[in-house]
């Protein structure tokens, strides 16, 4: 996996050239070079894993309004600890509390990390939840959905301790 993330760094001026050359077709030439960011996001990437356990998690796709989780689609905010699926109650990261969370002072082993999905866009921590969330143990990763269910994938598939709280992508607030 590193060797493709060297090649596809190292692609990436010839990317951007070509774009900015002449169009070798009669289309029309882009005023703009599109996104790299979505073009080299890490959910591309994931989606290359095909071989995946049958025992494991694995986020296939997600939308404004849930996540499809092996061939399951789920409404909704998610929990997802110990490789178990669990509605969650916030339906906006502001609804996200130490409370929310307190499932992880029962269990056991605590999660190495929780990835934090606060829907569209990545939203600041408040001290208190961070602090909540550092005080069990686990490391945190606050990130979108979308790159939140592609972090828990990769870390999933790693053999990691890892667990995910998501809000839907369509949430931007």
């Amino acid at each position: 996996m590193a060797a493709r993330g060297q090649r596809a760094m190292a692609a990436l001026p010839h990317l951007v050239k070509s774009l900015r050359s002449r169009p070798v077709s009669n289309a029309p030439r882009l005023r703009h070079i599109p996104s790299l960011r979505r073009t080299f996001s890490l959910y591309d990437q994931i989606n290359l894993i095909d071989s995946v356990p049958e025992d494991q998690l694995r986020f296939q796709s997600y939308d404004d309004t849930g996540f499809k989780i092996n061939n399951v689609k789920y409404e909704g905010s998610l929990l997802i600890v110990e490789n178990k699926i669990m509605t969650w109650t916030p339906k906006t990261f502001v609804e996200i509390t130490a409370e929310s969370l307190s499932i992880f002072k029962a269990v056991h082993p605590i999660p190495d990390i929780l990835i934090l999905g606060c829907g569209k866009y990545i939203q600041p921590i408040s001290p208190e939840l961070r602090k909540f969330i550092l005080s069990t143990g686990m490391k945190l990763e606050a990130v979108d959905s979308r790159n939140a269910a592609s972090t828990y994938n990769v870390l999933n598939e790693e053999g990691r301790t890892v667990a995910a709280a998501l809000i839907p992508y369509g949430v931007t607030s």
